[in-house]
């Protein structure tokens, strides 16, 4: 893998997180509790979210084998599943309040890092990444983009009120719809493999 497809993709699993999507419910989530609570908060989301997605992405396969499903079909569901996350972003109607996300709990793993940030389209997306994988060498660089997109996601979360004040509300509300619209660009492309591949 040379450097550009390295950096391609480190762009790519982090917009797949939709990270203005997260920035935005942490904001809301967050909003009145104290600055170093808040980095703590961000820390633990971030190495949730880490975990989750190398699980994820390293064990995909077997998955893959247990369930029986051929890779075509799961390309075809995942993008649709994506296409759906995307839209919600780019309709603005996928940002629930604070009332919905209090559980009383320590929300850093559910439901900041899972559903929100690991949502079902980016399960999927992770799963096939994971299924395509033909070396060991690869599947090396493929892990040190998940992390470092991860730690750019957790970054973000960690600088939030940074990030906030500078964007500003419709800043974020704009960045997140571009995201939607690159998840939707990227599972309509899926989607195609995976219907071209049912063809072959």
């Amino acid at each position: 893998m040379n450097i550009s497809s390295f950096i391609g993709l480190i762009v790519k699993l982090f917009l797949l997180l939709t990270p203005f999507f997260i920035l935005s419910i942490f904001i809301v989530t967050t909003e009145d509790m104290e600055k170093r609570k808040r980095k703590n908060l961000a820390l633990r989301v971030a190495s949730a979210v880490t975990v989750i997605s190398l699980v994820i992405f390293l064990f995909g396969e077997l998955i893959f084998r247990y369930l029986g499903i051929t890779l075509n079909a799961f390309r075809i569901g995942c993008g649709l599943v994506l296409m759906l996350s995307g839209i919600d972003l780019v309709r603005d109607s996928g940002i629930p309040k604070a009332r919905d996300l209090d559980t009383g709990d320590d929300p850093a793993v559910v439901p900041l890092a899972l559903p929100c940030t690991v949502g079902p389209g980016t399960i999927g997306t992770l799963l096939v990444l994971g299924t395509e994988v033909s070396s060991g060498s690869e599947r090396i660089f493929d892990c040190v983009a998940i992390v470092i997109a991860c730690l750019g996601v957790g970054l973000m979360l960690y600088f939030s009120n940074g990030v906030a004040n500078a964007l500003k509300s419709r800043g974020v509300k704009i960045l997140s719809k571009l995201t939607g619209m690159y998840l939707v660009a990227l599972a309509a492309q899926i989607m195609a493999d995976g219907v071209i591949g049912f063809l072959k």
